[in-house]
């Protein structure tokens, strides 16, 4: 029986020493794929290429799945972002990153029991990256939302809340101001909301969200936003919970799924083998539990809790002086003892 085939981006700066770890400890509990390797990210452009190639959007199509270290995306010029490249060429939704209490860590909120999961459109709002100079002086972008795109973004929130167990799902927008765009958002999500009668639905203004997650953060369960509200909201629940090198995510499209760490390529420390792969073995997890290999995610994930809570073999971002080898090995120990 052939192995299942999975695309890897091991991205830029410290993505490939990252992505080495996670699959190592992937392959620890016996997870077997059929690796292969694609371009993306500076490494691409650096050849002549764009940033998110053809071939390796084809090659992701024709695979169904994909694991992808973080890419660099130049501030105010340069190529235009990997990501966003990927994710609207493959049609790539829903972007979902939970946000959950790590035991041993210490942190402003690590008493709480926080437990989130935020749902962001993925491929419009002004990621749509349509802007132009309408005058020297005045540059103009335009906040695209479309009725199909709300209405499969709150239906997938909706239902993955549901087989999640959830209670409560929660729309973030301004639609006290953007009344048509935002407007249309919120109608189509208390459309959704009436079809799963046994789940809360509300909904909360964008920036009195944010002041409500580092206040009580803990009462909130599922969010769905826009696209950029998600990118704010999402980092900022990454925050209350350890940081970016924490933070999973999982591009989920009707025929492709692409996990990803949320945090940057980190060129300051690439090739000093100090980065924490936490974030994208996490996505990892995503990615084994949508391939329904819940016992092996569920032994890595508590492998991971255990090392975390024991507090003596962690990076330096969480607090310790282990190396990413250091840390590998540990959480491959423990998982399989």
């Amino acid at each position: 029986m052939s192995k299942r085939q999975i695309g890897v981006i091991p991205g830029d700066g410290i993505g490939p020493e990252i992505t080495a770890a996670t699959i190592a400890i992937l392959e620890s509990v016996g997870f077997e794929a059929d690796w292969v390797y694609l371009e993306g990210g500076l490494g691409a452009v650096e050849k002549g290429l764009p940033a998110m190639p053809e071939e390796t959007i084809a090659r992701i199509k024709e695979i169904g799945i994909a694991l992808k270290g973080p890419t660099t995306t130049p501030v105010g010029k340069g190529h235009k972002s990997a990501n966003v490249i990927l994710r609207q060429a493959l049609d790539l939704f829903a972007n979902v990153r939970p946000a959950k209490t790590m035991p041993g860590l210490e942190g402003h909120f690590s008493d709480l029991n926080i437990d989130l999961i935020i749902v962001r459109e993925n491929t419009e709002d002004l990621y749509a990256g349509i802007e132009y100079q309408a005058h020297p002086d005045v540059a103009q972008a335009i906040k695209v939302i479309t009725r199909p795109g709300c209405q499969r973004l709150v239906d997938y929130a909706f239902d993955m809340a549901q087989k999640q167990g959830r209670k409560r799902v929660t729309a973030v927008h301004k639609a006290n101001i953007m009344k048509l765009t935002d407007g249309m958002f919120l109608e189509e999500f208390y459309k959704a909301a009436a079809r799963y009668p046994d789940l809360k639905a509300d909904d909360i203004i964008v920036d009195n969200c944010c002041m409500q997650l580092v206040t009580r953060p803990d009462e909130f369960d599922v969010f769905v936003t826009e696209n950029l509200y998600g990118d704010i909201v999402s980092d900022l629940c990454a925050g209350l919970v350890g940081g970016l090198g924490l933070a999973p995510s999982a591009n989920i499209g009707k025929t492709c799924a692409v996990f990803e760490a949320v945090h940057g390529s980190a060129p300051d420390i690439a090739g000093k083998g100090i980065a924490n792969p936490s974030a994208l073995l996490f996505s990892a997890l995503m990615m084994l539990r949508h391939l329904g290999e819940n016992e092996k995610a569920d032994r890595i994930q508590q492998s991971v809790l255990r090392v975390c809570n024991d507090g003596q073999c962690l990076t330096i971002d969480l607090g310790g002086k282990a190396s990413t080898e250091e840390f590998k090995v540990e959480v491959i120990r423990n998982a399989q003892a």
